[in-house]
């Protein structure tokens, strides 16, 4: 009795009717795959953006809280450098998403 009532069920959920029946709307707007990953891209590099601002502001405190010492002077300069390096990274790879997502949509780079 219980392998028939599975057997049921599994008829029912896996019918062509019954998967043609119900439509999910896509809550994003994006069917192509390639696109779906540009944005998760650009996504990522936006939020990694805000990251390297905001430790790029932290190091400026730092420096301003540093009061002449030598150690949170010091700590403060690494931090400015590799977030300056961060942000000349996040950029570069962000325009060449943006290059590359222009030319998968369009077929045109510059647009």
């Amino acid at each position: 009795m219980k392998r028939q009532l599975w057997l049921a069920v599994i008829a029912l959920f896996t019918s062509p009717a019954v998967a043609m029946a119900a439509t999910i709307a896509n809550p994003i707007g994006i069917s192509d795959p390639r696109l779906i990953v540009a944005r998760l891209i650009q996504a990522a590099l936006s939020v990694s953006g805000t990251v390297a601002l905001l430790m790029f502001i932290y190091s400026g405190l730092l420096f301003l809280t540093a009061g002449g010492r030598p150690g949170p002077v010091e700590k403060a300069k690494k931090i400015l450098v590799w977030s300056i390096i961060g942000i000349v990274v996040i950029a570069s790879a962000y325009v060449a998403t943006t290059a590359v997502f222009n030319a998968v949509t369009t077929g045109n780079v510059t647009s």
